[in-house]
């Protein structure tokens, strides 16, 4: 198993009761294949440019213990969650 990092901009509008759901539904999701070290709620940040006609986004990061092979399917996901405006995984190096 490797260890990764991966942090998702999620739509500012949502309330914190659907952020919650989100961050638990992905937990669960890297948790069948692996082990959540750590998830991290940034909060609101300006975002550098406005993607999909937003301004800002709402910051999460997981760190994870993961098999290489799931990896494509969490992605997978993160693109079909229509709340989900920008995401990215990283391999932690050893």
């Amino acid at each position: 198993m490797n260890k990764y990092e991966s942090v998702i901009i999620i739509n500012p509008n949502l309330e914190t009761e659907s952020i919650k759901v989100l961050i638990e539904k992905f937990s669960n999701l890297i948790n069948n294949n692996g082990k959540v070290s750590s998830v991290e709620e940034i909060g609101k940040k300006k975002l550098a440019y406005e993607i999909k006609k937003n301004k800002e986004g709402y910051y999460i990061v997981f760190k994870f213990e993961s098999k290489p092979e799931a990896i494509a399917e969490l992605e997978r996901i993160y693109r079909i969650t229509d709340e989900i405006i920008k995401f990215i995984v990283v391999k932690e190096e050893e």
